[in-house]
Order: C-alpha cells, then sequence, then structure tokens
C-alpha cells in the first residue's frame, strides 16, 4: 500500500500545458472536490475550507478576470503574461479555486484563545493539504493542473463574480485539463539537506 501511495505522490507535477478536451466527466470532477473537502485533515476538524468549481465558460471568465485586474496594475509589460494565462492556465478545462473560511478560525480563536496566533497558520496548513489532495487525485485520472496564486489583486473581483462571501479568504487557483506536453524532468536537492534525523 505505501508504495502505491509514494507513486501517486510522484503522478502529481505542475503541468502547464493544458487543453480544453475532456479527460474526465463534470460529474467525475465534482467527486473528486467533493471527496477532498470531505475527508482532507482540518485543525480541531475545523472543516475551514471552501470550494468553487469552475467549468467551461466560467473557467475561460475567472481567467479574463485575472488578466483584467493584472493589466490594471502593469499595462506596460502586460504582453508575455497574458500569453502565460492564455495557455498555460484559460486553455485548460477548468479551475478549482480555494478559500479558508476565516469566521471558523475566528470562533476558533475565540474558543482557544491560547492558540490565537496559530489558527491561521493551522487553516493555511489545511488549505495546502487540500490542494495537494485534489492535485494529486487529478493526476491519478490523468488529468493535468498547476496551483497559482494571483490573490489578493483579483480578489474583489471574483468575490463580485461569484458572489463569494466576505468571510471566505482566497488561498490559491488550480487551473485543470488535459496535459499535452511532458512536464519534464525535476531536479532534487540532496536529501541529507532537508531532513535530519536523530537516534
Amino acid at each position: 500500500m505505501t508504495g502505491k501511495f509514494f507513486d501517486a505522490v510522484k503522478t502529481r507535477r505542475t503541468r502547464y500545458s493544458l487543453s480544453k478536451d475532456p479527460v474526465i466527466s463534470d460529474e467525475r470532477i465534482q467527486e473528486i472536490v467533493s471527496e477532498a473537502v470531505k475527508h482532507s485533515p482540518s485543525a480541531f476538524n475545523s472543516q475551514s475550507a471552501r470550494v468553487v468549481v469552475l467549468l467551461g465558460e466560467q473557467h475561460d471568465r475567472f481567467w479574463d478576470i485575472v488578466k483584467a485586474e493584472l493589466k490594471k496594475i502593469m499595462p506596460k509589460d502586460f504582453a508575455a503574461t497574458e500569453e502565460k494565462i492564455n495557455g498555460a492556465f484559460r486553455s485548460g478545462y477548468g479551475s478549482v479555486l480555494f478559500f479558508e473560511d476565516m469566521s471558523v478560525v475566528e470562533a476558533l480563536q475565540q474558543k482557544f484563545p491560547l492558540y490565537k496566533d496559530a489558527f491561521p497558520v493551522y487553516s493555511m496548513n489545511s488549505a495546502g493539504m487540500l490542494q495537494f489532495v485534489v492535485w494529486t487525485a487529478l493526476a491519478l485520472e490523468g488529468v493535468g493542473a498547476s496551483l497559482q496564486h494571483y490573490h489578493p489583486v483579483i480578489d474583489e473581483a471574483v468575490r463580485a463574480e461569484w458572489n463569494i462571501p466576505a468571510s471566505w479568504k482566497f488561498s490559491a487557483q488550480m487551473p485543470f485539463g488535459k496535459p499535452v506536453a511532458d512536464p519534464g524532468n525535476k531536479e532534487f536537492l540532496p536529501l541529507e539537506q532537508r531532513i535530519r534525523i536523530y537516534r
């Protein structure tokens, strides 16, 4: 079983070259996201994760908003950014938007004041685990994805477009689709620099 788990971990790679060709059904995408949200761990079982899945035209609309908001702050150097967004993110089939409900975090801060400063960190830890689970599950289905962070630049426009509650804090965006290019070789630092074991 351990071998199968790490095979799945190794399958998950950043995929920038995506197409809109469907790999799995919309229903399967919903199932993957739902299972991930339900079963990914969270501090104190707070279940603070919130997710929006955008498919088809809604996915395109999201990345058009990203481009429009970025163009406001970088009008002179926008061509390369637009090319990257169109070719690596908007070119995909859909996007998963990840949020953390800060009202849940704030309630925990009030209930457990000793850990007040730690709860936002716990929230981000939970968010990262959920993102990894979704990403890995999609990879096992043959779906390519990457993790992007265009917030807070896009927050207000996205909030207005999809009626996102004010308490939901953006944590990441995951465009996904059919992979159309190999991700290439990945370099690894020596593990001796990253792991310490004491006996």
